[in-house]
């Protein structure tokens, strides 16, 4: 029996036909799903390297408007270092300008988020004043050296801690082309100001901007709280794969904070920084899930051919859609966009309005789309746009290897214009000849732009101003100190040549007289000013009787009224004449209006004050009313009045001496004593000034005004018999100040720099001297100097004690505060009031006799 063998079972030729589809199906599906894998990252490489340079391009915009405040910055500056000649004067003009400088910065980004100072020859100069350290030296500081070969261009530091402060910052600098000098903004990178707000992205996706050496400036990030300590080392590892290429490839990846693969796009900008985006792998290949099931459903069906290509056609399209949205959200920060084909002359639309998608196809010939912007946009701005955007500007650009060209212009939305910005675009990825044309609503951000430009040409037109007006009072206070020179000058000439008529030679010193205390009254004013601004005038209260200060301020001026024929008359009707005030000052104030009414005034006019007590709940305020029937003043001028260093141009034309400044201080007085002044004024008609003064009444017997005494009078009982080392290298001041103290019967020895006052101090017997007169600028050692060599005197007890004054001509705040520094007891302005000076010697003295008891 033959044995029955089992018969192997066949593929029929249908079936192999369908095994081989099935099989050639799945190689294409594999292929097809890592062709379109790899498209895709080449797609979103494209869009996001485009995306990253888009985003530097604006970093690249907001560091122009730091550079444009420096460079504004140290034009201003040169000005104001320019105008002054000594090293001190334009360290202070520094000081001033840097501290307006950072009140504007502030004004524009924010109270304390950026830091401006600047560095003069050897000194740091902030808005706090000089900030010299010994142990900080700014020559050895990157920025500095930077800025020292940068020809006068703004530099940008990398991020890096700060070696004082401990936080990380970011420092520009620019150099003067004209001076040893460097202006520097220190900008903390978590305020770095950035314009705009930030772009809708793909889900989860980061931007980071970095500087050359991959420190984080910026980020736009979403990260879990414990994250954040690990985020600057995560993007210095992101760079430095950047810098070693390993970034470059369309398929490249990092891995994050969470484990999960991203991919790298990045532009490097002008200056190094680093301009990075990262968006998750599975957000760039979102689509390639829904081809796996769309292969599978097809394996399925793949018997039913039809069906099986029409479902793969749909699939594919469906595909596709969902590819151009992901690279439409890429662009999202674009409302328009398209690609040019300059060679065909074409476009194709990626997006734009409902309006421009109504005017025009998807795609079609560029005239096309030309002319439909050209209805939109501004009728001011048509020219210029169609010359720089048309299709021979794009090639010529394209051909000069312009990666980015664009600018800013208004256009119709609705029926309103809003600001918009147009970039085109190429990419080494593009084929030659193409080019990508997009539009960003920036309406916003233009008008910030707009208004901070604004602001800064405000600041710079009051700089100007502000430069014009002191211009303008130097002008008038040279001619103005020049004018009682000249007189003084003339009339010491005349008297020499008359010395045998001694009632022409009384006349000649009696003008002489006059034109020096106009002198005196000018340069008063001037320290007065410097006082106020500095905020270092004081006020003394002490108890004195209203009306006899107001009688003795107008004393003088009753011979002025009768020798010019004027009317001149004062009434004080109050009933507490005893108050505290400070009688210095307001006799200060009444001298400059009655100055003023007299200046102002002809013969046949008349002068009047008034003085009147207004008891209010209690308390009791004094008006003063000064009236003059002068030439008055212009309405419009009115405004100004108060301000320092102006005068109406009519009074000037008229010879009136004067700086501008005495209403100035007059105001500032009044303020300080927490009073008001008003004045009216109508022109040819006269000006009436009106103060009132809050002054407490004193409830104590009356005391009199005290009188002045001569210095020739010998009447200083204390000072005789004292002796006197006086140090002055000026042979006239010499003279004259032995003379006065030798009548006050004193003796004199003389020195005639400060190191031979040190020698005859040294050389002298213990306690010989009573007091030291010291002169504070002297040849082969100043004053100050001289005053500490005294006070270092070894095995001298008078050394520490023995009065030593100082005498000088420099008389402002800082000046005070070096004679104090320098172990001086008290300080007398050049030129020399000997009634102070005596009285200073008188109190010095007997202070001395008393320490020497005890």
């Amino acid at each position: 029996m033959k044995k029955k063998t089992k018969s192997k079972p066949c593929l029929t030729r249908e079936s192999q036909l369908s095994l081989f589809a099935l099989v050639v199906l799945v190689g294409l599906g594999i292929s097809t799903v890592f062709l379109m894998r790899n498209q895709m990252l080449k797609n979103a490489q494209m869009m996001g390297t485009a995306l990253a340079r888009n985003y530097a391009a604006e970093r690249k915009a907001d560091l122009m408007v730091y550079e444009t405040l420096m460079n504004v910055g140290v034009t201003s500056i040169d000005q104001r270092v320019e105008n002054n000649q000594s090293e001190e004067a334009r360290i202070a003009a520094i000081e001033e300008w840097i501290k307006a400088y950072d009140n504007n910065l502030g004004v524009l980004f924010g109270e304390n988020k950026v830091a401006a100072y600047a560095v003069y020859g050897q000194s740091t100069i902030t808005p706090n004043g000089r900030q010299d350290s010994p142990d900080y030296d700014a020559e050895e500081a990157e920025w500095y050296k930077r800025a020292q070969n940068a020809e006068g261009t703004v530099i940008f530091t990398d991020v890096y801690t700060d070696r004082i402060t401990g936080e990380r910052i970011i420092t520009m600098a620019k150099k003067s082309r004209r001076f040893d000098m460097i202006l520097v903004m220190d900008i903390f990178p978590e305020n770095f100001k950035f314009n705009g707000a930030p772009l809708e992205l793909p889900e989860n996706t980061s931007y980071f901007l970095c500087d050359r050496k991959g420190s984080l400036i910026y980020s736009q990030v979403k990260v879990k709280p414990e994250q954040k300590t690990h985020l600057r080392e995560y993007m210095h590892g992101i760079v430095d794969q950047i810098k070693n290429g390993q970034q470059d490839a369309y398929n490249s990846f990092v891995t994050d904070l969470d484990g999960n693969k991203r991919a790298v796009y990045y532009t490097i900008m002008e200056n190094g920084w680093v301009s990075v985006f990262t968006i998750p792998y599975k957000t760039v290949l979102q689509q390639l899930d829904r081809i796996s099931l769309m292969f599978a459903g097809v394996f399925l069906v793949y018997f039913a051919v039809a069906g099986l290509m029409g479902l793969r056609d749909f699939r594919t399209k469906k595909k596709i859609n969902s590819a151009t949205r992901t690279v439409a959200v890429l662009g999202n920060s674009y409302y328009a966009l398209y690609w040019i084909d300059c060679k065909c002359g074409t476009y194709q639309m990626i997006k734009d309005t409902s309006f421009i998608r109504s005017q025009i196809p998807e795609k079609g010939k560029y005239e096309q789309l030309m002319q439909a912007m050209v209805e939109v946009i501004e009728p001011e701005a048509v020219e210029e746009y169609q010359k720089s955007f048309s299709l021979e500007n794009i090639r010529r650009l394209l051909e000069e290897q312009a990666y980015e060209f664009g600018g800013d212009f208004r256009r119709r939305f609705g029926a309103e214009y809003h600001w918009v910005n147009v970039r085109m675009l190429r990419d080494e990825s593009l084929e030659p000849g193409q080019s990508v044309l997009c539009f960003r609503y920036v309406e916003k951000e233009k008008k910030q732009q707009l208004q901070e430009r604004k602001l800064l040409e405000n600041a710079l037109e009051i700089s100007r101003e502000s430069e014009k007006v002191k211009i303008d009072f130097f002008n008038n206070m040279s001619h103005d100190m020049r004018t009682p020179l000249n007189a003084i000058i003339g009339m010491t000439t005349l008297a020499s040549k008359n010395a045998n008529d001694p009632k022409k030679v009384r006349n000649y010193l009696k003008k002489i007289g006059v034109a020096s205390q106009q002198l005196l009254s000018l340069i008063n004013d001037i320290l007065d000013v410097s006082r106020i601004e500095q905020g270092k005038l004081r006020l003394d209260y002490q108890q004195f009787n209203l009306c006899q200060c107001i009688s003795q301020c107008a004393d003088p001026f009753r011979v002025q009224a009768e020798t010019e024929c004027k009317k001149f008359q004062v009434e004080c009707r109050i009933k507490d004449e005893e108050v505290m005030g400070d009688a210095f000052r307001i006799t200060q104030i009444m001298n400059n209006l009655l100055s003023n009414g007299f200046k102002f005034t002809s013969a046949g006019d008349e002068v009047s004050v008034s003085v009147t007590q207004i008891d209010r709940q209690g308390s009791a305020k004094y008006q003063i009313v000064v009236r003059d029937t002068g030439i008055g003043m212009k309405k419009e001028f009115l405004p100004q009045l108060f301000q320092p260093y102006n005068r109406e141009m009519r009074f000037a034309s008229q010879k009136i001496a004067g700086t501008g400044l005495g209403m100035s201080i007059v105001k500032n007085l009044v303020t300080q004593m927490s009073g008001q002044i008003q004045v009216e004024s109508e022109e040819n008609v006269g000006t009436v000034f009106t103060i009132v003064l809050p002054l407490s009444a004193a409830k104590t017997e009356k005391r009199e005004m005290p009188q002045k005494k001569d210095p020739a009078d010998n009447q200083n009982a204390l000072l005789q018999g004292k002796r006197i080392l006086v140090a002055e290298d000026n042979r006239i001041n010499m003279e004259i100040t032995e003379e006065i103290l030798t009548m006050n019967g004193l003796e004199v020895t003389r020195a005639w720099d400060g190191m031979e006052a040190v020698q005859k101090f040294r050389q002298a017997p213990p306690h010989y001297f009573d007091a030291v007169l010291m002169d504070m600028q002297m040849p082969q050692m100043d004053g100050c100097e001289a005053a500490k060599q005294i006070r270092k005197t070894p095995f001298r007890q008078d050394a520490a004690t023995v009065p030593i004054i100082a005498v000088t001509a420099n008389a402002f705040a800082e000046d005070i505060a070096a004679t104090v520094g320098a172990g001086m007891d008290a300080h007398i302005s050049k030129p020399i009031d000997f009634n102070v000076l005596c009285e200073t010697l008188e109190e010095l003295i007997a202070k001395k006799a008393d320490l020497r008891r005890q």
